[in-house]
C-alpha cells in the first residue's frame, strides 16, 4: 500500500513538472505579474498553501485512492483546450485576458492530473485545497477595476462617516475628501486590494480549519468583504487626522507606505470575537450519554 501511493505521488509529481515545463514561458508570465500587481500578488503563495493544506489532511484524503484514467485525462485535455485558446494570437484577447485562460488552464492540468493519479474519493477528500487553487487565476481587468472601485466608494464612504462621527468638519465630492488644512483622493492605490484579498485568504482558510457548519463557514468569509472597506476607511482617516493635527509627513511617510499590516492586524482583532463565538458554537457536546438522565430516572432519583 505504501509502495503504491509513493509511486502516485511520484506520478503526479512528474505531471506537474512536465506542465510546468512545457508552459515554463506562460507560468514565468504568471508569476512576473503577479510579483508586479498588488491584486495578484497571493499567486506566488497559493500554490504552497495547497501543499500544505494537503499534507495536514493526508490521511483522510490519500486513505482511499485508485486510477481514474477517463475523467482524469478529459480534464488534463480540457486544460491543454484552455491553455491553445489562451496562447491563440488570432483571438486578440484583450488586456490581461490571455493570462486569466493560461492560470485556469494550469489549475484545470493539475486537478485532472490529481484524479488521475489518485481517483475521484480522493478528489473529493482534497476539493478544498484543490479549488483553493482558482485563487491563483488574476482577476480579468474589467472585474479588477470594478471591484476597486467599490473598495475606493466603500472606503470614501467609510472615511467620511469617520470624520462626520468625529465632528470634523469634512466635504465629500466623488473619491476627494477636503478636511480643514488638507485634501486627499481616495485612489486606486489606496483601494487597499491587496490587504483585502490577504484578509479573505485568511478567513477562507479560518474557516476551512475550524468551522465545521458550512453556513458559519459562509458567514465569517462573508464578513471579511465589508471588514475590508471599514479598516481602509479607519487607515485613510487616522493618516489624515495624524497628518492634520500631528505631522503633514504621515501622508507621505512609512506608516502610509508599509501600514498596511497593522491596520490588517485590525481588521483580524475585529473579526476575532465572531470567529471565537462561531468556533466554539460549533465545537460537539462533551457531555457523554451516561451522563444525561431520563425524566423517569430524575423521579426515581428525587
Amino acid at each position: 500500500m505504501l509502495e503504491t501511493i509513493t509511486c502516485r505521488h511520484i506520478a503526479y509529481a512528474a505531471l506537474i513538472a512536465a506542465s510546468a515545463l512545457v508552459c515554463h514561458k506562460r507560468l514565468a508570465a504568471l508569476m512576473m505579474y503577479a510579483w508586479t500587481h498588488d491584486s495578484s500578488s497571493q499567486i506566488l503563495l497559493i500554490p504552497f498553501v495547497t501543499l500544505y493544506l494537503i499534507w495536514l489532511a493526508r490521511k483522510r484524503i490519500f486513505a482511499v485512492t485508485s486510477l481514474s484514467i477517463v475523467p482524469g485525462i478529459t480534464a488534463i485535455l480540457s486544460g491543454g483546450i484552455v491553455f491553445w485558446i489562451a496562447s491563440a494570437e488570432s483571438l486578440h484577447l484583450q488586456g490581461n485576458e490571455a493570462l486569466c485562460l493560461s492560470a485556469l488552464s494550469f489549475v484545470l492540468i493539475w486537478m485532472g492530473g490529481f484524479l488521475l493519479c489518485y481517483g475521484s474519493a480522493a478528489l473529493r477528500a482534497g476539493a478544498f485545497p484543490l479549488l483553493f487553487l482558482l485563487l491563483m487565476i488574476p482577476f480579468p481587468d474589467p472585474v479588477l477595476n470594478w471591484i476597486i472601485h467599490q473598495l475606493q466608494q466603500g472606503s470614501t464612504d467609510i472615511t467620511y462617516l469617520i470624520f462626520r462621527t468625529l465632528g470634523v468638519p469634512a466635504h465629500c465630492e466623488g473619491f476627494l475628501i477636503s478636511v480643514p488644512g488638507v485634501t486627499i483622493e481616495v485612489a486606486k492605490e489606496c483601494s487597499s486590494i491587496r490587504s483585502s484579498m490577504a484578509l479573505l485568504i485568511t478567513c477562507l482558510l479560518a474557516a476551512h480549519l475550524y468551522l465545521r457548519t458550512w453556513w458559519k463557514a459562509f458567514v465569517f468569509v462573508l464578513l471579511s468583504l465589508p471588514l475590508s472597506i471599514i479598516k481602509n476607511g479607519i487607515r485613510i482617516a487616522t493618516l489624515t487626522l495624524l497628518s492634520v493635527y500631528v505631522n503633514p509627513d504621515f501622508l507621505r511617510g512609512d506608516l502610509h507606505r508599509d501600514g498596511g499590516f497593522v491596520f490588517f492586524f485590525l481588521a483580524l482583532l475585529m473579526l476575532w470575537p465572531v470567529f471565537i463565538y462561531l468556533e466554539k458554537s460549533d465545537r460537539p457536546s462533551t457531555i457523554s450519554p451516561s451522563a444525561i438522565r431520563t425524566p423517569s430516572e430524575v423521579l426515581e432519583r428525587g
